[in-house]
């Protein structure tokens, strides 16, 4: 068995030395531009930890890992074009170091990479494999869709939103993890099981985002909070808010909605002393707390000594725990 930190040094160097000797190179250098920001690398991690439940093979399932890496790099390359971000990482982003023609064709060609790398993977169930990277990048573009055509509503509903966030996140955390099941061989309930869990660690991860970019502490979070308040994100905390309140609380929650021109900071506290007073913070926090409880028997239902799993679980337990 392998521990967290020596998969994650495992998918990093795989990573950082993919060739990209196909030519314009111009097409291919930002590709290793984002590609080299390196961030958590989650995803390609869940593949091989998957993996190595049921295999200690776990440089096998690199390519796959590859695939899940380059394709979630891909869509947040096209996210940053949609939303006109500056940075990512702490870099400029694709379009602004380049141009956004540039970002949606190096972008189209990261999608086609993935798909490559995934290909290359020496299993006997790469149709399975396959099939279920088409459903998720499917999956995740529905999502997406829903999360933008929240913007312009006002009725969105909890349940909408934690579907939402399954489709743009979830699903991709899941399908990472049940595709090292498969490479490895594990049997049709084990690599569901582990897709569920998947599935409700991504929900409590998306969550915490969410609480965290209102309850963080700026200094460990490593940015600002307040930027979904700011910018009128349809967060858990702000559907959340809007649904329950009324009367004067609903008029001053519709007043910041509304309001064009803010004191930055005048806004995030009167947003956040709406939320403590109709307690959407406790409210977050059992929403995310039951979510990675249901995580917890999912992963413990898999047909595995219960040993093989302390690395998944301490893994996920952590990212649970971080206060960024």
């Amino acid at each position: 068995m392998y521990t967290s930190k020596e998969i994650l040094d495992i998918v990093s160097r795989y990573i950082d030395n993919l060739p990209y000797d196909r030519k314009p190179q111009s097409l291919y250098e930002p590709i290793k531009y984002v590609l080299s920001a390196g961030g958590k690398r989650i995803r390609p991690s869940f593949v091989l930890m998957a993996y190595n439940l049921f295999k200690d093979d776990v440089e096998t399932a690199l390519p796959a890992a590859a695939a899940l890496e380059t394709y979630h790099n891909y869509t947040l390359l096209h996210d940053d074009l949609m939303d006109n971000a500056d940075v990512r990482r702490g870099r400029p982003t694709v379009h602004k170091k380049w141009n956004a023609n540039t970002a949606i064709l190096s972008g189209d060609t990261m999608l086609s990479l993935a798909y490559l790398h995934l290909a290359n993977s020496k299993t006997e169930n790469l149709k399975d494999a396959l099939d279920l990277f088409t459903v998720t990048a499917l999956e995740v573009s529905e999502g997406q869709q829903y999360d933008m055509e929240f913007e312009t509503r006002t009725d969105v509903k909890e349940e909408e939103y934690i579907e939402m966030i399954r489709l743009k996140t979830s699903v991709l955390l899941a399908c990472a993890l049940k595709m090292g099941a498969l490479l490895a061989g594990a049997s049709a309930e084990d690599a569901e099981l582990i897709y569920k869990f998947g599935e409700k660690v991504g929900l409590a991860f998306q969550l915490q985002d969410d609480y965290l970019d209102v309850y963080g502490d700026p200094v460990v979070f490593g940015k600002t909070i307040g930027g979904d308040i700011t910018s009128n994100k349809k967060t858990y905390m702000l559907i959340n808010a809007w649904n329950r309140s009324e009367g004067e609380t609903r008029s001053e929650l519709n007043h910041w909605l509304g309001v064009s021109d803010f004191d930055r900071e005048e806004k995030i506290k009167a947003v956040t002393n709406i939320y403590n007073k109709l307690g959407i913070d406790k409210l977050a926090e059992a929403k995310i707390k039951e979510c990675f409880d249901e995580s917890r028997k999912y992963l413990d239902g898999i047909s595995v000594a219960d040993e093989r799993k302390q690395v998944l679980r301490g893994y996920t337990e952590n990212m649970m725990n971080r206060k960024k």
